[in-house]
C-alpha cells in the first residue's frame, strides 16, 4: 500500500520552526510600532512650529491657544504649550506609549529638547 502525505513528526517540526520565526518577528514589529508613534509626535511638533510662526507673523506674539489652526494626529495628546519672553515650549504624548516629545523656540530650553526647533523624545 502506497500512502501519500506528511507524517506527524514532519508537521510538528514545521510548527516549531514557524513558532521560532514568530518569536523573533513579534518583538521587532512592536519596536516598529513604537517608532511610528514617536514619528507622529515629532511630526506634530514640527507642524506646531509652522502654526506658531504663522500666528507670530500675524500677531507679533506667540500663543498657547492656536484653536483650529493646528490639529494633532490621531492618538497624539496635546500639545501643552507655554510661552516665554522670547519664544515658547511645547510637549506632546501618545495614548499608546509612555514616551513624551518636546520642542522649544527661543532661549528657554525644555528637556528633552536640547536644540532650538528640533523635537526630542524620552
Amino acid at each position: 500500500m502506497n500512502r501519500k502525505g506528511f507524517t506527524l513528526i514532519e508537521l510538528l517540526i514545521v510548527v516549531v520552526i514557524i513558532g521560532i520565526l514568530a518569536a523573533i518577528a513579534i518583538p521587532k514589529f512592536a519596536n516598529t510600532k513604537e517608532k511610528a508613534y514617536l514619528a507622529s509626535m515629532k511630526s506634530d511638533l514640527r507642524n506646531l512650529v509652522t502654526a506658531e510662526e504663522a500666528y507670530f507673523a500675524d500677531s507679533v506674539k506667540y500663543t498657547t491657544n492656536l484653536g483650529t489652526a493646528f490639529a494633532t494626529t490621531s492618538g497624539v495628546v496635546g500639545p501643552t504649550i507655554a510661552t516665554s519672553a522670547d519664544g515658547w515650549t511645547a510637549w506632546v504624548k501618545h495614548t499608546t506609549t509612555t514616551k513624551t516629545c518636546a520642542i522649544y523656540v527661543g532661549s528657554t530650553s525644555f528637556a528633552p529638547a536640547n536644540k532650538e526647533g528640533e523635537p526630542k523624545c524620552i
